[in-house]
């Protein structure tokens, strides 16, 4: 049997407008397909192989947003992708979204691995990375 692939990353959204745009202004996120249903839609945002689905969320959050990295209890922590340069992206994302850990450079374990964790529009955190590499396999 074929091993699953994945298909979407969902998100309730208190203004699933504001994170369209913001997901297609910054990361090169466009609509590949929208649902209605009655008064409300789906939208499903695609940039290479990962698609976002938006929902209209229909009950406020339980808990504060998260700030630094993401929150540490059980669940999604951040979303991460992968940028030629960190701090080029800050400066072009602007005060379209909040900085919530500055940029941490890794070198000690990846040369030129760098990465700054940022808010959306809706508190979701959002770690740019810059010069991550996966282990080359073991042989």
């Amino acid at each position: 049997m074929k091993a699953p692939t994945f298909l979407h990353f969902a998100l309730a959204c208190r203004d699933p407008l504001a994170l369209e745009q913001f997901y297609t202004k910054h990361f090169g996120f466009h609509r590949a397909r929208v649902v209605p249903l009655g008064d409300e839609q789906i939208v499903f945002l695609k940039s290479g192989a990962l698609t976002l689905e938006l929902f209209k969320a229909r009950q406020p959050s339980p808990v504060l947003p998260a700030g630094g990295d993401g929150p540490w209890y059980p669940g999604w922590r951040h979303i991460a992708f992968t940028v030629d340069d960190v701090d080029t992206t800050l400066a072009a994302l602007g005060s379209d979204a909040r900085v919530t850990l500055l940029p941490q450079d890794f070198d000690d374990f990846i040369e030129g691995w760098r990465s700054a964790w940022v808010a959306d529009p809706e508190g979701n955190i959002i770690e740019i990375s810059q010069g991550y590499v996966d282990e080359p396999p073991r042989t």
